[in-house]
């Protein structure tokens, strides 16, 4: 297979993986060949601990040369019989007063997760600590890491994996998948009107100057028509689950939305790890994401070229992103490129080629608003093309997602969501929002000044778990700091109440324990609306912690959506 090559330099691109470029015809051909990936870690030898050096497993003995030749073998003594039977790993873990994903009580698993607990309690505990540690070396080696700003431990760090996974069952994924593709419609319909007609404004269901004042809506994007009237073709909607087992939505992430490369590898992983439970389960697929992503970036186009040319656009390598980047234009065949490579020539967007400029059709930004553009935006951007936006604007190039969605991620129109689907659908709402209080608001201001204890208080354009107050586990001089911040600005607050986040079982230090989650399912907008099954299980890994993201402390499970539910 050919090596993808950077556009500019013509030499080969340090990515992960090789590719083969897939053309606009054969994509439905790529998605089945992508089915057939090999596992990333196989064993060759049954019954072992995967992914690790002889040395490295110490609950094994170490292969004995044998009498002829320079064949190895085992020790015959080497059987299932010459091992004490140990208690079994699940005995002692205490599912808490949470809701447990895994169990419904103390020693009683949840129907779906029944195939699961049974294999886990065929191992012994030090099977499962071999078996974590190589699939955490495993994704070390594959590269898959994320960039910490403003660490003194270092910049590239591997993402934490814990192999116990979270599951969902048939039925319960299909009223999400619902409630997120009406969510996703709602929101598009809402980009568009505020935008253009603005009638939710003038309608008074949502305050203008909240929209006005939001440091996600861009005035030049007012009268822009993006291709096919789509404006969040990728969205990551972050959920949660609480003590009483219902679901809400924590927040929207239109702009840039990552971390579907960690859904991707972790399941690679897993398939190593635990070969036979995906033999005999039937667990949804996930590896064909980067065929419907490259689908819809494919069908901006479609009304008016044949065989475009789609380019996924990066900061480069320092954001935090950038295995991502790299590794979604590798899995989709097409270039990855930097804001230097392209130029805007007799008003189009060209590439930069040792064989001379090619025409960009459609891009999937990973790059911020205010910095895509310098004549428009930031001008002191290094990162962005002098001129995109004029060819934007004009129709001759698309842009995944388009520009000023991240009006829609901030956390005090958030709370509008409801409103903006009974507004633009005439429906009740399928998946509700976590109870909200609008610090702009006298009342709600008055009522989170007073219980700040209690509430978790959020900045409404930060990310990353960063800009946030969880109440109950504050100290009196951060919420003093917290209160003068609100005074100051209120707009800038919203306040929710300290959710009782579900748990699933992880491995912590050798044994299980309990530890909260959240989800991120991403949703692809394209020819019609596509809820990629799972998504990405963030767990919060520090003990008796709520906050998962990576940057925090927090990492990742593998998320299996069953094909159908036990009888």
């Amino acid at each position: 297979m050919g090596a993808v090559t950077h556009p500019r330099t013509g030499k080969p691109a340090n990515l992960p993986l090789n590719c083969v470029p897939i053309p606009p015809d054969r994509v439905n051909a790529y998605r089945k060949r992508r089915d057939l990936r090999d596992m990333t870690i196989p064993s060759r030898i049954a019954g072992l601990p995967l992914g690790l050096p002889w040395s490295m497993r110490t609950n094994c003995p170490q292969p004995q040369r044998g009498r002829r030749g320079d064949r190895t073998s085992l020790p015959h003594s080497w059987n299932q019989s010459s091992y004490s039977t140990p208690s079994q790993p699940m005995d002692y873990y205490d599912s808490g007063d949470f809701y447990d994903e895994l169990f419904i009580a103390p020693g009683q698993p949840r129907p779906e997760a029944q195939f699961l607990i049974d294999r886990l309690q065929s191992l012994t505990q030090e099977e499962l600590q071999h078996r974590q540690e190589a699939a955490q070396i495993a994704l070390f080696r594959q590269g898959v890491t994320f960039n910490v700003y403003g660490s003194d431990e270092g910049v590239e760090r591997a993402l934490p994996f814990d192999i116990i996974p979270r599951i969902i069952s048939a039925a319960e994924w299909s009223a999400l998948e619902r409630g997120l593709k009406q969510r996703v419609h709602a929101l598009n319909c809402f980009l568009q009107d505020i935008y253009n007609e603005q009638k939710i404004l003038a309608d008074g269901v949502i305050p203008r100057d909240l929209i006005e004042s939001a440091t996600g809506f861009l005035k030049p994007c007012m009268g822009l028509k993006p291709p096919q009237d789509i404006w969040c073709h990728i969205t990551g909607t972050d959920l949660v689950r609480d003590r009483a087992g219902q679901f809400y939505v924590l927040e929207d992430n239109l702009r840039c939305p990552s971390g579907i490369s960690y859904v991707l590898e972790n399941r690679r992983v897993m398939k190593s790890t635990f070969p036979k439970v995906f033999e005999n389960a039937h667990i949804q697929a996930v590896d064909e994401y980067p065929a419907r992503l490259l689908e819809t970036l494919l069908y901006l186009t479609a009304d008016r070229l044949d065989n475009p040319t789609v380019v996924v656009l990066t900061p480069g390598i320092y954001n935090s992103a950038y295995f991502e980047h790299s590794f979604l234009a590798q899995q989709m065949g097409v270039e990855l490129v930097e804001g230097r490579d392209l130029v805007v020539e007799n008003g189009y967007l060209q590439m930069q080629t040792t064989k001379g400029l090619q025409r960009v059709d459609a891009i999937y930004r990973r790059i911020d608003d205010d910095f895509i553009d310098p004549t428009v935006f930031r001008s002191d951007s290094m990162l962005g093309v002098p001129g995109l936006m004029e060819v934007y604007r004009s129709g001759r190039l698309a842009l995944a997602n388009a520009l000023g969605t991240g009006v829609a991620d901030d956390k005090a129109v958030y709370a509008y969501v409801p409103k903006m689907i009974r507004y633009y659908l005439d429906e009740d709402t399928l998946l509700p929002n976590v109870p909200t209080y609008l610090c702009r608001e006298p009342q709600d201001l008055a009522y989170v000044l007073d219980h700040l204890n209690e509430l978790v208080v959020k900045a409404t354009n930060e990310s990353g778990g960063y800009g946030m107050l969880i109440g109950p586990q504050s100290t009196a001089e951060q919420r003093a700091d917290f209160a003068d911040r609100i005074r100051t600005n209120p707009r800038n607050y919203i306040a929710q109440p300290t959710l009782s986040l579900s748990r699933v079982p992880s491995l912590i230090d050798g044994q299980f324990e309990g530890c909260h989650v959240d989800l991120r399912p991403y949703i692809l907008y394209g020819e019609d609306i596509y809820v990629h099954p799972g998504g990405l299980t963030r767990v919060a890994l520090r003990r008796g912690s709520l906050v998962v993201n990576s940057s925090q402390g927090g990492g990742s499970k593998d998320t299996w959506v069953l094909m159908d539910d036990p009888n």
